[in-house]
């Protein structure tokens, strides 16, 4: 991996992520990390990103939602790694 190589990540975070601002705080760690993406809520209680970006700073958010917000309870994140699409202009909550 080189310095600043674009990466992509389709992450799903199962536990006890709905209902503790689970979604709002990724956009905000996403935010601050420079990543484009989303995050959403899926019916059967996982959250759902998807993130782009310098793989270095995918890392950080891996991590960073291993443990989610305070009140989260994460149980495991399923990682799946795809080809850089550039193709978000922000990072955002998807409905």
């Amino acid at each position: 991996m080189q310095e600043g190589e674009k990466a992509r990540v389709r992450l799903k975070i199962e536990g006890r992520v709905q209902g503790v601002f689970f979604r709002a705080s990724t956009v905000e760690q996403a935010n601050r990390l420079g990543l484009k993406g989303w995050v959403r809520n899926c019916p059967d209680g996982s959250v759902e990103a998807v993130a782009e970006g310098a793989r270095e700073k995918i890392d950080d958010l891996v991590h960073w939602c291993r443990r989610g917000p305070p009140g989260a309870r994460v149980e495991n994140v399923l990682i799946q790694w795809e080809g850089f699409q550039d193709e978000f202009g922000e990072f955002r909550i998807r409905r």
